[in-house]
């Protein structure tokens, strides 16, 4: 790599720009486009300069540029200045004269200014005229400055191309730092890939981009929701409606069965790990999300579950900027299709018992219909939202920086839950010399979470028979005898005494410095601090149902984390003719510790929130884990001419946590990208843009346990050996595991039609080989699982994006966009000894990811999806006796196996049922803007998949659980009666001896659906008297419905707030909110 950028300085400093061309008959602006296609020399200027259509034939060969330059503008009444780097501003002579004479005349003050882009680089050739005299004007220098001689104090008028035009006050100043917005319609958008920004033209790996703009009305303050249905193959789970939880992100596909599929996360360049933390959403320039092995395969092992870069806003060198922004509003629990009975119809249902006998209820009587107490009502309230978000910016060329403060706090729907985060954000760009930028960069937030409630399922299972009041209106206790289930336990009772409330610190610090060797060769530096600390307790009083067993229990838990991150990269890019060549080379090391210590006491006085006054210690523990990860990387990008796209990446990959046998490993990638459109024998005003990509490289995975190639053992008390303290083998080591390696190929296609249809499509085939995972082995080593790796899974897949402004004016913009995708998953491959008659290997039966006991099993089986379900199949309702069925497999006289009908669920054997992958999923949007004024719709869908509803064997038990309220049937159900009933549901009995509850296809369910995300109205104005240069006012709702067959709350809402998906339990309901807002830019 070394030699390769010492050979790319010598052809530099020996290419001599001459220009080559011959035309005839053609405009000055296309005579400019062919001097730039055929040599060093770019131009600048204004859309609406005269004289760019005048014709004119031009034959020169290695002239240079300035016997060009006068051969071309003769007759045009354009002059022109070359800057350094051969850049040409064309500017009109006759308007300099009018300027020169309309100064000439003016015994005003003088105005200097200059003019950047929203990263600071100056804008070469922007036209400064004054609002109210058009002819006064000027264009800025190779610096951006300019100088215009003013009488009074006129409004500018500043523009340029592809960015949007603006009107500066010049009342009381004299010198003006003015920074112009990028106008994306027209503006060739620069794209943050990680270690690089790159033109989206010369991209050619598969990414989306989404800009603050596209986020700006999002109410979630979780930064992974924010992408739900805003990229097409990224399932965003978006974790229970509790606040703050977060979601879990699946991009293209399930490749590994070892533990999280989350993403990498990148923020301003730093790796941070697999979530985004406490990131405030507010302080989000720009992400980016990275799929394929092109864009994903330079952070090697790290890359395997796709790559976010997420790019916070940065300083301008401007006048100081203030944005502040606020909203508020209220949130409401969605119970989707889920509605439990009330008192009358709970009292019939049990009435309509086979056993109805054998109720033991003490209060077992018809009065009980008119009972009717709304627990669901009683945990519940309209909860609250408020945000604010302030921001300072500005600064000069040489120092600006940014300020920023955010404070989110929600107070939930189900009472005892509350979230509460605050958030700082600072950055500096210091640039002592020309060759020198220094970049530090501080973030801090703090995280408060309140839940004095546990569970939430309380809510759904109290009886409405049961009230928590006595007749004086004052809570009664547990276990009371005025109930009809006097075993159960009144939550409200213990929510006056319970609590477990959790505080997370979150500190990252940067020193960064960029060095400038040329204009082509630079040096960046990354050096991070991150440091976490998370405190919990959680306090169960001695009167309260959990804690008067042992007089009460105290739990305090600490963790803390430390984590190292440096970055250094040599960065080459050169325009050499038409050939654009960059490069880098960089080293990385990453480096974790973590401390937690846990302590629980029980016995103490009601009250009393402090180990220190527990009689008992029941459990201390603490442990020390440590990881890292070093590496080294090069990626060279080739462009010819704009039209022909290279790309090549090299990582190596040394992780702490496998053995010396492979503690190091190598991923790839190449590519490629044809612009079509900018091929000469393709120039017409239909297509605008038409791209071709393809791509090929490797990504890597590492086990989730840190250890894996160690023998471990456990020193305790409890494990001794003649009354000796002794250690026993917990783990077995494998010092021969390998990384988990992805290799995927992919093509698509972009194209754009008459600036108005935007299109991309993408085809991959992703194939993951060593699959890491813990299996089962005998016991009789003291150890019952052991890491290896398994075997080989496949996704390919399809995704499309599509875009249509279908109405476009200065008055009204109206744009809908839509986003697919499908992905099909296999497992290809099970290590292992195959069976000689069938040629198959065992499969391995993994659980539902949740824990429960009893829970539905999953399968790992060659050419099976790797989420397979594998549980018994039901088979209905007995027309003729209401018992439940299922199948089971027999062996026929003729050796053959058959599926017959059963009554016992202990026959059924299980059997594949399907996989909760979804056939495919994304979503659509529509935006429309009538000046001033704006209003946005988002859609999600979601087709197929197998979801399975652990809600529906607790609360559709058949009479498995009589402490427990049930859930009405759907209007396509119905349950068994009599004799010749085709029924979706058996006859129910008291205790359900029949066991149609069990884990079953039963509850199975479809996770198709249709939810409206989010509909938003803006307003846009101006108050330039009190200096305010846009306000804007908007009203969002967020998930306003949801069309969906599944019979619980929220088919996206999957266990354990997002963290496993396919399965339901009862979670925090998902919620509705409504906010109104505001933000101010002075």
């Amino acid at each position: 790599m070394l030699l390769l950028l010492l050979l790319m300085w010598m052809i530099a400093i020996y290419a001599i720009p001459q220009v080559t061309v011959n035309v005839t008959n053609k405009s000055v602006r296309e005579t400019l486009k062919e001097i730039e296609k055929k040599s060093e020399y770019k131009f600048f200027f204004n859309e609406s300069l005269a004289g760019l259509e005048k014709q004119t034939s031009l034959n020169v060969n290695e002239a240079d540029i300035a016997e060009v330059m006068s051969k071309l503008l003769t007759g045009t009444g354009i002059d022109y200045r070359v800057g350094e780097n051969n850049l040409i501003v064309l500017v009109s002579k006759s308007a300099a004269k009018t300027t020169s004479a309309a100064v000439s005349q003016q015994t005003g003050r003088t105005l200097r200014g200059n003019i950047v882009d929203p990263s600071g680089e100056p804008i070469i050739g922007a036209t400064v005229v004054l609002k109210e005299e058009p002819s006064v004007g000027t264009v800025t220098d190779y610096d951006g400055n300019f100088l215009l001689q003013v009488t009074g104090d006129p409004v500018l008028l500043i523009s340029y191309l592809g960015y949007e035009t603006r009107e500066v006050a010049t009342q009381g100043v004299s010198t003006l730092n003015i920074t112009l917005s990028e106008d994306t319609q027209q503006l060739d958008e620069l794209i943050v890939v990680g270690y690089m920004v790159q033109r989206k033209e010369s991209l050619t790996g598969s990414l989306q981009s989404l800009s603050s703009d596209k986020l700006k009305d999002i109410t979630s303050p979780s930064v992974e929701n924010m992408l739900n249905s805003k990229a097409p193959g990224v399932y965003v789970a978006p974790g229970s409606g509790q606040p703050g939880a977060a979601g879990s992100i699946v991009i293209r596909g399930k490749s590994t069965v070892n533990g999280s599929t989350d993403p990498l996360w990148v923020i301003d360049g730093v790796i941070v790990g697999s979530s985004a933390g406490s990131l405030n959403p507010s302080d989000i320039e720009s992400m980016t999300i990275l799929k394929d092995a092109a864009s994903t395969a330079i952070y090697g092992s790290q890359g395997a579950n796709g790559v976010i870069v997420v790019t916070t806003k940065n300083p301008s060198a401007d006048k100081m900027s203030i944005t502040f922004s606020a909203k508020a509003g209220v949130t409401n629990l969605y119970k989707g299709n889920l509605q439990v009975m009330n008192g009358e119809e709970l009292y019939d249902y049990y009435s309509s018992f086979s056993n109805r006998e054998e109720i033991v209820f003490p209060r077992w009587n018809p009065e009980l219909r008119n009972s009717n107490f709304d627990w669901w009502d009683l945990a519940s309230q309209t909860g609250n939202i408020q945000e604010y978000n302030l921001s300072l910016s500005g600064g000069t060329e040489q120092l600006r920086s940014l300020v920023s403060v955010g404070v989110y706090d929600e107070v939930g729907a189900v009472k005892g839950y509350d979230y509460t985060r605050y958030n700082l954000l600072y950055k500096t760009d210091y640039r002592p010399y020309e060759w020198l930028t220094i970049k530090p960069f501080i973030s801090g937030s703090r995280r408060d979470i309140k839940d004095q409630q546990y569970s939430v399922s309380a809510m759904y299972s109290a009886l409405p028979w049961d009230s928590p009041f006595d007749d004086e209106g004052n809570i009664v206790g547990h276990y009371s005898d005025r109930w009809v289930n006097s075993n159960s336990t009144n939550y409200l009772y213990n929510l006056q005494y319970d609590f477990s409330n959790s505080t997370t610190y979150e500190f990252m610090g940067n020193f960064d410095f960029d060095i400038k060797f040329t204009d082509w060769l630079t040096f960046s530096s990354v050096n991070n601090i991150k440091y976490n600390n998370y405190s919990s307790k959680s306090y169960t009083d001695p009167r309260s149902s959990s804690g008067e067993g042992v007089g009460g229990r105290i739990n305090e838990y600490r963790t803390s984390m430390q984590r190292l991150y440096t970055n250094q990269l040599l960065r080459f890019n050169k325009l050499i003719g038409k050939h654009s060549i960059g490069a880098l080379l960089a080293y990385e090391y990453n480096d974790y510790t973590g401390e937690t210590l846990s302590s629980t006491g029980i016995g103490f006085v009601p009250g009393f929130q402090i180990l220190d006054v527990t009689a008992k210690p029941e459990l201390a523990r603490g442990g020390v884990s440590e990881w890292a990860v070093q590496s080294v990387f090069s990626n060279v990008n080739y462009s010819y001419d704009n039209r022909y796209l290279g790309q090549l990446s090299l990582r190596r990959d040394g992780a702490s946590n496998f053995g010396d046998n492979a503690k190091y490993g190598n991923f790839f990638s190449i590519s490629g990208g044809w612009n079509i459109h900018n091929e000469e024998f393709f120039q017409n005003d239909v297509v605008n843009q038409l791209k071709i990509r393809a791509s090929y490289g490797s990504v890597g995975n590492r086990p989730s346990s840190l250890y894996p190639q160690y023998d471990l053992y456990a020193v305790a008390a409890g494990n001794s050996y003649n009354g000796e303290s002794g250690a026993l083998i917990s783990q077995i080591g494998n010092k021969d595991l390998t990384w988990e390696k992805s290799y995927t190929a992919g093509v698509g296609i972009d194209v754009s039609l008459y600036d108005r249809v935007r299109l991309t499509l993408d085809y991959y085939d992703k194939n993951t080989s060593d699959l890491l995972y813990q299996v089962p082995v005998p016991g009789v080593t003291g150890v019952t699982r052991v890491w290896r790796n398994i075997g080989a899974v496949r996704n390919k897949g399809f995704e499309a994006i599509i875009g249509v402004d279908i109405i476009s004016n200065k008055d009204l913009l109206w744009t809908v966009d839509a986003n697919i995708g499908l992905n099909r998953n296999k497992v290809t491959e099970l290590y292992g000894q195959r069976d000689p008659q069938t040629g198959e290997v065992a499969p391995i039966i993994l659980g539902d990811g949740v824990g429960i006991a009893g829970s539905a099993n999953r399968i790992l089986r060659e050419g099976l999806d790797a989420d397979t379900w594998y549980i018994p199949e039901w088979a209905g309702v007995n027309p003729q006796t209401g018992a439940p069925q299922w199948y089971r497999t027999v062996t026929n006289e003729n050796g053959e196996e058959v599926r017959e009908l059963t009554d016992k669920y202990a026959q059924a054997n299980q059997v594949e049922m399907g996989a909760y992958t979804p056939k495919f999923f994304g979503g659509f949007s529509t935006t429309l803007t009538y000046k001033q004024f704006d209003a946005n719709m988002v859609f999600g869908y979601s087709v197929g998949g197998k979801i399975y509803n652990y809600s529906r064997a607790e609360y559709d038990s058949d009479g498995a659980y009589s402490d427990r309220n049930q859930m009405k049937l759907m209007p396509s159900w119905n349950r068994w009666e009599k004799p010749g009933d085709i029924a979706t549901h058996p006859i129910a009995s008291y205790n359900n001896p029949s066991l149609s509850n069990k884990v079953s296809s039963r509850y199975l369910e479809e996770g198709t659906y249709l939810k409206m995300r989010t509909l938003s109205l803006g307003y846009n104005f101006a108050l330039p008297q009190i200096n305010l240069e846009n306000v804007r006012v908007f009203l969002t709702g967020e998930n306003l419905f949801t069309i969906t067959d599944y019979s619980g709350v929220d088919p996206e809402i999957p266990s354990y707030d997002g963290k496993v998906v396919g399965v339901t339990t009862t979670v925090y309901p998902s919620t509705r909110k409504f906010l109104l807002g505001f933000n101010l830019t002075f």
